[in-house]
């Protein structure tokens, strides 16, 4: 494999060093790219030739591609005609299957984890903990979890045949099941959070939603709501016509909603709401975080700059670069970023540079020395240099390292589905909380899992200690690091019961979605969410009074 990359990558280089070799000053792009293309293709003819070896050329062609287009930015990607689906799945949220997360251990049969609501597995009685022997007579303990996948999913309205042991009774039954058009929704929760304030949890910004969003609004004001809060923490975007489409619903038809700037004069387009709004006037919070991006940051930087709501939490990610699918041969598709955009102050969202970012990947600290001041509509001062900065900050949760390790390994999960063999019910979803007897059932099957349950300052001392090893010093200080170690240690039960009250509202949400669906996991995180808690707590600021802001409690 080593090899095959250095022959790809070897091909590249050739390719990009006769292009950057040959220009000189005035000549054209076409002559450069004709000139690239040239030399490419001439060194693959050579190699077809003259190489050892037979010449792994699909392979050395996507590594290739995928080289180049990484000089580019990391948004900018090749989809062969066998990832469409894929494509599709990104930009529509929408595939041909049962509707069923599905869970798998290494040689084992395939899980039923979440059935979705209303969906084909729903309909026909498939539950958490079922576990699907076969698939169209094909058994499943002897396939990758993504073949499983791969053979349940096809053509809405074909049949596909499922031998199915079921969790609770222990009988295996024959369920036939007929595909749908599955499409799983980009706004996740709509509610009320007290008597006033309505909440809409939006994940995405594919297809329609926006038309979700404004379904929402007016289910929330049946219900008396007096200000909303549109959660956009962790939406990493999407269509930007939805983005348009939501601001629409806030600010008067015609308002400017974003500028986009490609690579010529020419390119340069301003997008404005396209309907009549639905409330120009209720408070309105829009929560943001370090996972708030592209569209949310359209959105969210749309309303600051008109002075039309509050953004609270975080700064968002800061990706300003606008993606379009071309279209190329082969039936393939390239997502190339066609344009920078701009929010209606003028300010680009874009990170300054790939080089300030957060292990995350959003938008690291950048001096005010390197960012530009630009003037809402009501004039305030706002700045660019990556993403949008909240008019008001919040404080977002932090875990320990054994919470993302129990979650990352999927401990809390099969623990979920362990419970969901047990019990064929569970209470009520608000009077439904995690026992401490329960919790020490979770200590008990914790412990026997396989996951790296290291504290922080254990994995630091580890480090450390290797460290001192490197340089010769572990030995003198033998005694003094083994003081240490056992100082820092726990053993795994003990570290669980230690971070209990970080655990169990993981456990309660996973366990509340197996048995009330996706809905109820939403619920459930909304128990604990003390940054929404903190939100609500903040007046809500009214930026277009003449005179100031100006606080109002709603």
């Amino acid at each position: 494999m080593k090899k095959k990359n250095i022959i790809a990558a070897a091909v590249l280089a050739a390719a990009v060093s006769g292009f950057s070799g040959a220009t000189t000053y005035g000549q054209s792009k076409s002559f450069k790219l004709g000139q690239w293309t040239e030399i490419e293709s001439s060194i693959l003819k050579e190699l077809n030739r003259s190489y050892v070896d037979s010449l792994p050329l699909d392979r050395i062609m996507r590594v290739g591609i995928n080289a180049m287009l990484e000089n580019l930015d990391p948004y900018t990607i090749y989809i062969p005609e066998e990832e469409n689906e894929d494509l599709q799945m990104m930009l529509s949220k929408t595939y041909g299957g049962i509707g069923a997360i599905i869970f798998k251990e290494k040689d084992g049969n395939v899980i039923i984890n979440e059935p979705y609501y209303g969906s084909p597995a729903w309909k026909n009685g498939l539950r958490c903990g079922d576990e699907i022997l076969a698939i169209d007579g094909v058994a499943t303990k002897g396939l990758e979890t993504a073949e499983s996948s791969d053979r349940m999913k096809g053509k809405p309205g074909t049949t596909v045949n499922f031998k199915v042991l079921k969790a609770i009774s222990g009988d295996t039954t024959e369920v036939a099941i007929v595909r749908e058009r599955i499409h799983i929704p980009d706004v996740e929760y709509v509610g009320m959070v007290d008597d006033t304030t309505g909440y809409i949890r939006q994940s995405g910004f594919t297809d329609n939603v926006a038309n979700d969003v404004k379904a929402g609004y007016f289910k929330l004001k049946e219900q008396g709501m007096k200000r909303l809060v549109l959660d956009l923490r962790g939406n990493g975007g999407g269509l930007m016509n939805e983005a348009i489409g939501i601001v629409s619903l806030f600010l008067p038809k015609g308002t400017l909603v974003v500028t986009a700037k490609g690579n010529t004069p020419e390119s340069v387009r301003e997008y404005r709401t396209t309907a009549e709004p639905v409330d120009t006037e209720i408070p309105l919070i829009v929560l943001v975080d370090s996972g708030s991006a592209s569209s949310s940051e359209i959105v969210s930087g749309a309303i600051q700059d008109h002075d039309r709501g509050t953004i609270m939490g975080e700064r968002t990610f800061g990706k300003g670069l606008v993606q379009t699918v071309k279209p190329i041969v082969y039936n393939g598709q390239l997502k190339v970023t066609t344009a920078k955009y701009y929010t209606p102050s003028g300010r680009c969202v874009q990170a300054i540079d790939y080089s300030h970012r957060n292990e995350d990947g959003s938008a690291g600290h950048i001096p005010d020395s390197l960012t530009h001041e630009f003037k809402t509509t009501h004039g305030r001062t706002v700045r660019d240099g990556g993403g949008i900065t909240p008019d008001v900050k919040l404080e977002a949760p932090t875990y320990s390292r054994l919470v993302y390790s129990l979650v990352l390994n999927g401990i809390i999960d099969r623990y979920a589905i362990k419970y969901a063999k047990q019990y064929d019910s569970i209470p009520e979803l608000d009077s439904f909380h995690f026992t401490d007897e329960d919790f020490e059932d979770f200590v008990e099957f914790a412990s026997t899992q396989e996951f790296d349950y290291r504290s922080s300052g254990e994995t630091l001392f580890d480090q450390m200690k290797k460290a001192l090893e490197e340089d010769g010093l572990a030995d003198s200080m033998k005694s003094e690091l083994e003081a240490l170690q056992k100082a820092i240690s726990m053993d795994k039960e003990e570290f669980i019961r230690l971070k209990k009250d970080e655990i169990i509202p993981f456990i309660e949400e996973e366990i509340a979605v197996r048995y009330y669906y996706q809905e109820a996991g939403i619920k459930v995180r909304l128990r604990y969410d003390d940054e929404l808690k903190e939100a609500l707590r903040s007046p809500v600021i009214d930026f277009r009074a003449s005179s100031g802001p100006v606080q109002k409690q709603a």
